[in-house]
Parts: C-alpha cells; structure tokens; sequence
C-alpha cells in the first residue's frame, strides 16, 4: 500500500485498508471471524508465540484478524503515523492509551475540558492505582511549563474541549512537552484526521472514537489508538494483548465501510453546523455561541491556524429557563433527539452543566447549555425546528429561572 504522504488524505480514505491480502479481490474488506488459527509448523507457531502482537502472523483472535488489519492499515494510512490499535469503544481507547504510560506514583496533566467519562476515569481508577492527576486550564498554552513535576510523565489534550469548546494551542503544549521528555496524549475525535493532522501538530499519541464520525452512522463502538513512532506504539499493543481489548470484526467492517464517506459527510456537517450557528447568534434567547469556527470562541485563533475544518459539534448558551420550559422545548422537537453522542447522520441536542465538571478553569455560562450536533438534514429544516422549539419554550408555562442547572446538578 501506498504511505498517507505519496497520496493525499481524500485519496487514503478510499484506499486504505484494501490490500489483495485483506479483500481477496473484494473491493471491501470482508468480515473475517476468528478465534483459532491454525500453524504450517512447529516452527512457526514457536516464532509466532514468541512475539504474538507481532504483525508478522497471526496468533490467537485476541490478535485480530484480516477485517481488523485492514482497519489498522486504513487508520494508520489517514493518521500518518507508526500505527493504530483498535478497541471496542472510545474511552476504552482513551483508558488504554493512558494505562500504557502511565503507573503508579506518576503524575499526568489532564486537561478542564476533557470528555466526562475521561474524568471519571482519572479520578476513580487512575487514582486508585497511584497516579497523580492535576486538571488544567484548557487556554494555558505554554504556560503549562508551570505545572510540570518531576514526576509528570504525560499531558492529555483534547482540542476543541468537550462541552465548551475551547481550542487549544496545540503546538506550543507539545512543545513543552517535548523539551521536558513528556509524552503527549490527544482526543481527535471532533476533528479526525481529515480536518486536524495530530501527528503534524508534535502530538506523540491520537486517540479517535469510530463511534462517531467514522463510521457516521450511529450504529458502532470503537475507539483507535494510534501512535507517530513504533516504540510508543508497541506498548500500546502489548496493554491491548494483555487486557485481551479488541474490536469485533463485524464493528471493523461497518467504520471500514464509513471512512470511505468521511469527507463528503463532513463537509456537509460543517456547513450545516455553521450556518445553523450563524443563525444562532441573532436569536434573542442565545445568549453564546460556542463553535470554534466562529470569533469569540475562545482559541478561534489556534483553529484558524491549525485546522482545516469544523465538524457538526457545538454548543449554545440560553437564558436560564426551568425544568418544565426546557422539556417544552425538547420534548417536541422533530429532527433534533435527545441522546448521549453524536457524530452519526442524524440531529442531536442535549443539555449538560459543564460547571460541574470543571475545577481548574471557569466551566459558569450564566444560562443554561445545550449541545447541539448538526447531522445531514437539511439546514433550513433544522433551523425551522431550532426556531419552533425557542418560541415553545417562551409560550411555556412559569418557573424559577435556572432552576433546570440546580436539577442536573442534584
């Protein structure tokens, strides 16, 4: 197969993953199911026992199989990097990637705006396990020097921040890293590779969810790590082996399937989530918008200079309403669902209360949030139901303004 850098990254996402090894003359990857493989010989079932997460031959299902190989390739081709491991769903990526460099009495920098389940993650079990964990304000750029102990190892980055959005400054981070010998650590899930080059950016490990925008299609979990030089990379296979993580084959069939659509698809998120943002800021109850792509987002400037896209993920702010108005609001919406992700082809909104997960930066919006993903649909249908939505929630019946945050609180 080619490398990412003889083709351009349009051309990869229809390529990758589709060697004559994988297809047998398919033009997709087929699935493979495998638990058990069969050896030639002594010799080789020997020399493939001695290193089983060598990609040299297959070993145990544990491994993968062809479908999932072609996954990796396909990852590794967009990515640009050594390689990619595979995991069932995006925080199990998150958690191995952290697990593999980290252990007990080391200490990691683990950015405000990170994705809840991260945070649980680091305050429940990394805790536990002895590692040190200090939250940072996600604008602190390279100001982060500050923060560094003797015993700091890694610098997670999630970039724009879960929530609020706040895009960081990327290559002054790494940077820092870099001089001090830390490793870093990136969520791109919101960008992908299509529209953030990690790798390019000094970013040692790129984590993505195939949840979301690649597969694009709500009907799959799966997180991908992957890493710029061979030696990280290997430790993340080996924590993969030895906590016996995998992606089910059919799962890598179904994002195999979907990266081929990725940039069509993101293109029309990003156009749809723009112009429904544009609208957003001259409705009366919005108080914020909080889309990267728009001035006034804080660190606007990193993703005018880093990135070369937006996805269909953004928030607003309104004024605080009740309980009772906002289910008048949600309730009845008739492209927008109620649900925990995003990513897929269809509309969401939830609302969500970041100041309950901030401790290092301010997470208070003076008004109620809402997380609005803008799927395929047409724009001015979804502006027409933004807008039949706000004028219920106006004509809705009384209550004590905000009262909705001091519920989601409880």
């Amino acid at each position: 197969m080619p490398t990412n850098k003889s083709y351009s990254r349009s051309t990869c996402l229809a390529v990758g993953g589709r060697s004559g090894d994988a297809t047998r003359g398919a033009v997709n990857p087929p699935v493979v199911r495998a638990s058990t493989f069969l050896f030639d010989s002594l010799d080789e079932m020997l020399r493939i026992s001695a290193n089983p997460t060598d990609r040299g031959g297959q070993y145990y299902g544990t491994t993968g199989t062809a479908t999932s190989r072609a996954l990796e390739d396909a990852i590794t081709l967009i990515d640009g990097g050594a390689g990619c491991v595979l995991f069932p769903s995006g925080l199990s990526a998150v958690a191995s990637a952290l697990l593999s460099f980290l252990e007990k009495g080391d200490h990691l920098l683990m950015v405000d705006s990170c994705y809840g389940p991260t945070r649980v993650f680091c305050d429940s079990r990394l805790r536990s396990f002895g590692v040190e964990v200090t939250y940072y304000d996600p604008m602190i750029g390279a100001g982060i020097s500050s923060l560094i102990r003797h015993n700091t190892r890694c610098i997670f980055l999630e970039s724009p921040g879960s929530i609020t959005f706040e895009v960081q400054d990327i290559p002054a981070i790494c940077e820092v890293a870099r001089n001090a010998g830390l490793i870093t650590v990136m969520d791109n899930t919101w960008a992908t590779p299509l529209y953030f080059d990690a790798f390019g950016h000094g970013v040692d490990i790129s984590i993505q969810a195939g949840t979301k925008y690649l597969s694009g299609h709500a009907d799959v979990m799966m997180g991908m790590v992957s890493a710029q030089d061979s030696i990280h990379l290997q430790r993340v296979r080996e924590l993969a082996f030895d906590m016996g993580l995998l992606a089910a084959p059919d799962d890598c069939y179904l994002i195999l399937r979907g990266i081929r659509t990725l940039e069509l698809r993101l293109e029309r998120h990003h156009s749809n989530a723009l112009k429904l943002a544009r609208w957003l800021q001259d409705v009366p109850t919005v108080r914020k918008v909080l889309h990267p792509a728009l001035p006034g987002c804080p660190g606007h400037e990193f993703w005018k200079r880093d990135f070369q896209g937006a996805s269909g993920l953004f928030s607003i702010v309104i004024n605080p309403v009740t309980t009772e108005q906002l289910g008048t609001m949600l309730d009845h919406m008739q492209l927008f669902g109620m649900g925990y992700s995003w990513g897929g082809f269809e509309s969401l909104m939830i609302p969500m209360d970041p100041e309950s997960l901030r401790c290092a930066s301010d997470g208070s919006m003076g008004g109620t949030l809402l997380r609005i993903h803008a799927g395929l649909e047409d724009p001015d249908d979804l502006i027409r139901d933004l807008d039949y939505g706000f004028e219920r929630t106006r004509l809705a019946g009384a209550g004590t303004p905000g009262d909705f945050d001091q519920r989601l609180d409880e």
